[in-house]
């Protein structure tokens, strides 16, 4: 079994093990919803997905599809299409452990941002040295 939480730990989820399509969205949607270049996501079946504490708000963030987020906090947590309510998508950096979902590949990649990757890179942030 997979768990999961919001940043506050307000809302907790879990699911079955059986993930697929591990993806990094780089749409316009996902980046608006969640303030961030992208977002990692992983799919289950509806059926092996349940809460165990609190309960989500959602968002209808376009005609076809709907986000569910912690009320509290404001961390976004699962997607579903209405054209495939069997499925259900969640946000892999919710996970208590994320490395076991690591993303596969890119979607929507015409919309992503062209920011550069040489960028430095440092263990901890400037303001700590």
């Amino acid at each position: 079994m997979l768990t999961g939480q919001c940043f506050c730990g307000a809302i907790r989820y879990e699911t079955g093990e059986r993930i697929r399509n591990q993806t990094l969205c780089h749409c316009t949607i996902c980046r608006r919803t969640s303030g961030a270049p992208a977002v990692a996501w992983f799919t289950v079946a509806a059926e092996d997905f349940r809460y165990t504490a609190g309960e989500p708000a959602s968002l209808r963030s376009s005609s076809h599809g709907t986000r569910t987020f912690c009320p509290r906090c404001g961390t976004q947590l699962t997607f579903t299409d209405d054209a495939t309510p069997h499925e259900i998508d969640v946000t892999t950096s919710s996970l208590a452990q994320p490395d076991i979902a690591l993303p596969r590949d890119h979607v929507f990649v015409a919309d992503a941002l062209h920011w550069p990757d040489d960028l430095p890179r440092y263990q901890h942030s400037r303001s700590e040295s």
